[in-house]
């Protein structure tokens, strides 16, 4: 257990997916450190705080726009009120501008993870400020001497199977027989700032139409609306199950770039269509194969033609070997954050 004079670390979540990103290290460190998480207000992410019984404080809301200025500066403002009063020693968060201001107005020392180089305007508010940046050794942007690469991807902070077994159940939670072959197929909201000016999919209506001919199901899961007519194949699962789900698909076709590199850990083949690409993106693509990037005018119809040869037996590949490659050559990254947070920086 903590005592007095334990170190104190605050984790500022700003998306669901940095909850599953921390969530193992919180639990090893909780022994140790007296550990405060602040949150901005998404519903996912409360849901899988929550979920995993994390007790969190919730700071504010994003916005986009002027609306995205004023409720950053509401929240750095209500983050620096609330280390003022916990007094970290340590402060971290991915992305991190917040996290990196604060900690400098604070003299706690700032340590912010980051996979994603089109996340300009973030980056270039957070890298003056932050003590050490760490990053996937395949990601494009250099901040010089305080970034530390490693050898691994979030995703594998906690789909690494030291930290992740599916749970099969999930088939028949969603309503799907036993043998049933399935596709996720992934919608984004594109209101994140670095989506701004990005697009993905253009119809999904004739996804659904294409993939379903190949005898697979389709199931959707999606941030906004969806066309009336395929409204029937979203699935409503709670967020920390989606894992499962990805787990034992036979293939992921969507917009979401954490997302599809999640399936493609896990050796599900990941069709990513979206205008955006990443360092990991690129990687997991021209290393391993278990990825497809899709951008460009004809993003769409190159995305469903590779979806189609994949689940015909077109395209024919060895997804088992591809991610024991990548496992052997990767780290488990939830290791990599106890070195970083810690101060050991081992892993």
């Amino acid at each position: 257990m903590p005592t007095e004079n334990s170190e104190r670390l605050l984790i500022a979540i700003q998306h669901p997916a940095h909850v599953h990103f921390y969530k193992h290290a919180i639990r090893e460190l909780a022994a140790e450190y007296e550990i405060s998480i602040v949150v901005r207000d998404s519903e996912v992410a409360t849901d899988l705080l929550d979920a995993y019984g994390f007790e969190y404080e919730v700071l504010g809301r994003s916005g986009s726009g002027i609306r995205l200025i004023a409720s950053q500066a509401l929240y750095e403002a209500k983050m620096l009120a609330h280390a003022r009063e916990f007094e970290p020693d340590v402060m971290t968060a991915i992305g991190g501008s917040a996290v990196a201001h604060v900690a400098r107005a604070t003299g706690a020392k700032s340590v912010v993870f980051t996979d994603t180089e089109h996340a300009t305007l973030t980056n270039k508010l957070m890298a003056p400020f932050a003590d050490e940046i760490w990053t996937p050794e395949c990601f494009h942007a250099d901040f010089g001497a305080k970034q530390v690469r490693y050898p691994g991807y979030h995703e594998l902070a906690y789909l690494h199977p030291d930290r992740f077994s599916p749970d099969g159940t999930i088939r028949e939670e969603v309503g799907l027989e036993a043998d049933e072959k399935y596709v996720v197929l992934r919608l984004v909201s594109w209101e994140a700032s670095h989506d701004a000016g990005a697009g993905g999919i253009d119809d999904v209506g004739e996804v659904v139409d294409r993939l379903e001919a190949t005898g697979t199901t389709v199931l959707i899961t999606a941030e906004g609306n969806i066309p009336p007519r395929v409204r029937d194949r979203q699935v409503d699962i709670a967020p920390h199950r989606m894992h499962d789900l990805l787990a034992g698909a036979a293939l992921f076709l969507g917009e979401g770039a954490t997302m599809a590199a999640e399936s493609a850990v896990l050796g599900t083949p990941a069709v990513y269509v979206n205008t955006l690409r990443m360092g990991y993106t690129d990687e997991l693509e021209a290393r391993y194969n278990l990825l497809y990037n899709c951008q460009g005018a004809y993003r769409h119809e190159m995305g469903v033609d590779i979806a189609e040869a994949i689940l015909s037996g077109e395209t024919a590949h060895d997804w088992t070997g591809a991610r024991s490659r990548l496992l052997s050559e990767k780290v488990d990254t939830t290791n990599v954050i106890l070195g970083a947070l810690t101060g050991d920086g081992t892993y």
